[in-house]
């Protein structure tokens, strides 16, 4: 890392130059480092743009030699933090800030997850108010009092109490920010590791049964590329994101194992190859030229798109309230129904954690207990 003493010329309005006020500087330390961006410390420290008295020049000059002193002292530092040690102007720095910068770098990846980071820089910088925490500022005890105002035990006025799982989402993004600047050593303990994690609140998974699907299917759509969209994540338990990026070069054909698809899911950005069926390869229709091309690419997700899907659903007489990711809620609902393993069904849906796959085999468990009541009574006891 390079560090350079720098200069940013200042303002002077008419008004304070009638009144005789001098042009001035402030300096600051430019931190460049090939692998992030530059970071800025500003010195507190001035100089005359244009020094006329011998006054001025000498100001000028003990400045300016103090700076440098400042720039030897951070050099030094950051010869340390080489060696194992962690510079005392990295503890300086806004953890909002920092927050924020990486929060912007999930743009790339899929859109719920950039949500997510954005909602919870939007939530910490709630918390902080007016004050800029930084890095040497972060310890248990704010840890902990970010999580009691995610939880609404410390609340504004006017505002809703957020849902457990989204608190919890909130705390984790927090909790990863501070893991991360531990590995990059912008600090050398991560209070993270002590401080008590939120529990997720076990969530129902809302599906459509295999009438409920086949009632879809013969009812018209406003949008039929909505349609073929959302059937085709119900056939492959692709998230929206993953169909919106589908691309025919994607889709492979082999003698030994029929279609497959072999890409990187947008959530995870884990390789996958997910076997498909040859009726949704007919679902999609005709193979386009220009294989790049998304399948799907004038779908936009937003609520308008959701509540067209909502129109279509109640048209068909389905009385649930269905998001486009109710498609592969119905996908893993559908393949246990018809006894599929757990262990299979997790790979399919791209999981990294077969805890994720087994709220659905609970659901399937009330089904079969819902199917136990339904059983007529035919002994006349």
């Amino acid at each position: 890392m390079k560090i350079h003493l720098r200069k940013r010329i200042g303002r002077l309005s008419s008004e304070n130059e009638k009144r005789g006020k001098k042009l001035m500087s402030s300096l600051y330390l430019a931190y460049n480092n090939t692998r992030s961006k530059t970071q800025y410390e500003w010195l507190n420290l001035h100089i005359f743009e244009t020094p006329k008295t011998n006054l001025e020049r000498d100001h000028n000059k003990q400045t300016m030699m103090l700076a440098e002193s400042i720039r030897a002292k951070r050099l030094i530092e950051q010869q340390t933090t080489n060696h194992g040690f962690v510079s005392n102007v990295k503890g300086k720095i806004s953890f909002l800030d920092y927050f924020k910068k990486l929060a912007d770098k999930k743009r790339d990846e899929s859109e719920g997850n950039y949500g997510n980071w954005q909602s919870a820089y939007k939530h910490l910088k709630g918390y902080c108010k007016n004050h800029d925490y930084t890095f040497s500022q972060i310890d248990e005890l704010f840890l902990e009092g970010f999580k009691q105002y995610l939880q609404g035990n410390i609340i504004q006025k006017g505002t809703k109490k957020l849902a457990v799982n989204s608190a919890q989402s909130y705390y984790s993004k927090i909790k990863a920010a501070l893991r991360e600047a531990f590995m990059n050593k912008m600090i050398n303990d991560n209070p993270s590791e002590r401080a008590k994690g939120m529990k997720l609140e076990e969530t129902s998974r809302q599906f459509l049964t295999l009438e409920e699907l086949q009632k879809l299917v013969i009812t018209a759509c406003d949008d039929e590329l909505l349609k073929k969209a959302f059937l085709f994540s119900v056939l492959t338990g692709l998230r929206w994101s993953d169909v919106k990026a589908l691309t025919w070069s994607k889709i492979k054909y082999s003698e030994a194992s029929g279609w497959s698809l072999r890409y990187t899911q947008q959530k995870t950005k884990s390789a996958e190859i997910l076997p498909i069926s040859e009726q949704a390869i007919k679902l999609i229709g005709k193979r386009d030229d220009n294989e790049d091309i998304e399948i799907f690419k004038s779908l936009e997700y937003n609520n308008w798109m959701n509540s067209k899907l909502q129109k279509w659903v109640n048209k068909a007489g389905i009385k649930k309230k269905i998001t486009f990711h109710c498609g592969r809620h119905s996908f893993a609902t559908l393949q246990l129904t018809m006894n599929t393993d757990i262990y299979t069904v997790s790979k399919m849906l791209g999981h990294k954690n077969l805890k994720t796959t087994e709220i659905y085999s609970k659901v399937i468990d009330l089904k079969k207990i819902e199917a136990a009541h339904r059983m007529p009574d035919f002994l006349l006891i």
